[in-house]
């Protein structure tokens, strides 16, 4: 049976998740992480997909961003996907695949899942026990939002804009999110919609999305709302 294309929609967030193939690592040498964000940050601008966070991983990569075409976000992928393997590939001095397949992306509601994602993303390295807390990782948006560090490649949405009145306000307010973290149940949803590809909201803002696409875009219930509650073991 034919795979069915991915869901992408204009002017709608999109979680994305890019893993290298077996799990191996997609980073070798120093200027290696620099370089696919230097990539991302052309291919995003070319395309015009507006960037709102990032994690790299040594193995994968996290990336929230808003398309404001059909086929903005899939052009961004194909492009950095084959940019970043022509420069590994001779920087290594290796032929051949890098990535896990095709990248996995969902649609998700803004209001109720936006914030959830951009803490959850920051949260990986401390999951992964790489670091003890999310500012002491260097290849995340996360300095960028808690005012350590101007990052051009990032458009904030306007949630974050929400946080507070002046740019001490919003840090302080998306520090304490980070702080709270993100339930298990949060963490499994965004994972388990980004990899399968149903969109990840509200049955009002699934069935609203139906409407916008003749792609089957969601199934199953829709799961609580992002809230304050901490999450013991991030």
């Amino acid at each position: 049976m034919a795979r069915q294309p991915r869901l992408t929609l204009p002017d709608h967030p999109h979680h994305i998740i890019q893993r290298g193939n077996n799990r191996q690592p997609i980073f070798a040498a120093p200027g290696d992480q620099q370089k696919l964000l230097d990539l991302l940050g052309d291919y995003a601008a070319q395309f015009k997909v507006a960037l709102h966070a990032y994690v790299l991983m040594s193995n994968h990569v996290h990336l929230l961003a808003t398309p404001s075409t059909a086929d903005g976000l899939p052009l961004m992928m194909q492009a950095l996907g084959r940019s970043y393997v022509r420069w590994f590939n001779t920087a290594q001095g290796r032929s051949g695949t890098l990535w896990e397949g095709r990248y996995k992306s969902t649609v998700i509601q803004t209001e109720r899942y936006l914030m959830a994602c951009m803490v959850y993303m920051d949260l990986n390295p401390v999951r992964a026990r790489l670091v003890a807390q999310a500012r002491d990782y260097a290849w995340s948006s996360h300095l960028h939002y808690i005012g350590q560090r101007h990052d051009k490649l990032l458009t904030p949405h306007p949630l974050y804009w929400e946080l507070g009145n002046t740019p001490f306000a919003r840090e302080a307010a998306y520090i304490d999110l980070v702080q709270a973290g993100v339930t298990a149940h949060q963490q499994s949803q965004l994972t388990a919609a980004t990899l399968s590809g149903w969109a990840l909201g509200e049955a009002d803002f699934v069935a609203d999305l139906q409407k916008q696409t003749v792609r089957r875009v969601g199934k199953g219930r829709a799961g609580r709302p992002f809230g304050s509650g901490a999450l013991k073991s991030v």
